[in-house]
């Protein structure tokens, strides 16, 4: 993780449980004890800081933002990193629910509106035929296909590359796909 060093050694945090008042009597008056325990106290106070508010680190909305990237991976839910960390933040908290819909019309369009804030009109191939008659043709075209259209007033605003990479990644595998960004005509 990166940043992570912001938990490691945090100035003037307290401990919770300081280990100088629980030294038996034989060492609470030994100074060089006190100290050690200062130390230790020091060090452990990050730990016992993050595991008594682990609870947070699991939810996007408070997860410290380099936990957040991580928890993003482990959810398989990784939001590009030029994203603002409240945007990035919204998409891992929506990640299960954009499970549910990966690989359809509507979490493809939820997706892209999720990343860069746009609408997309997608028109595929449709779904899948089947028949109750054994080697009757299949209606529909034989190849599947995949149309995204992003119309915005500044097309530089939308990266195309950035784009076509989260439909290759949110579309199915075998479905060759096609993305536009074109200029919205202002009214």
């Amino acid at each position: 993780m990166s940043g992570d060093s912001e938990r490691r050694a945090v100035p003037g945090l307290a401990s919770p449980l300081p280990l100088g008042g629980r030294l038996p009597s034989i060492y609470a008056d030994d100074d060089f004890a006190c100290r050690l325990a200062g130390a230790f106290d020091e060090v452990l106070a990050p730990a016992l800081s993050t595991l008594d508010c682990l609870d947070s680190y699991w939810d996007a909305r408070l997860a410290p933002a380099d936990f957040l990237d991580w928890l993003a991976r482990w959810l398989a839910a990784e939001p590009p990193a030029w994203l603002p960390v409240e945007r990035r933040r919204e998409l891992v908290a929506r990640a299960v629910g954009q499970h549910a819909v990966r690989g359809t019309v509507h979490g493809l369009a939820e997706q892209i509106r999720l990343v860069f804030g746009v609408e997309a009109e997608i028109t595929d191939s449709g779904g899948a035929s089947w028949s109750a008659v054994p080697g009757e043709p299949v209606t529909g075209p034989p190849e599947p296909w995949l149309t995204v259209r992003v119309q915005v007033a500044d097309p530089a605003s939308v990266p195309l590359v950035a784009l076509r990479a989260l439909v290759e990644a949110n579309c199915p595998a075998h479905v060759p796909c096609t993305v536009e960004v074109g200029s919205r005509e202002m009214s």
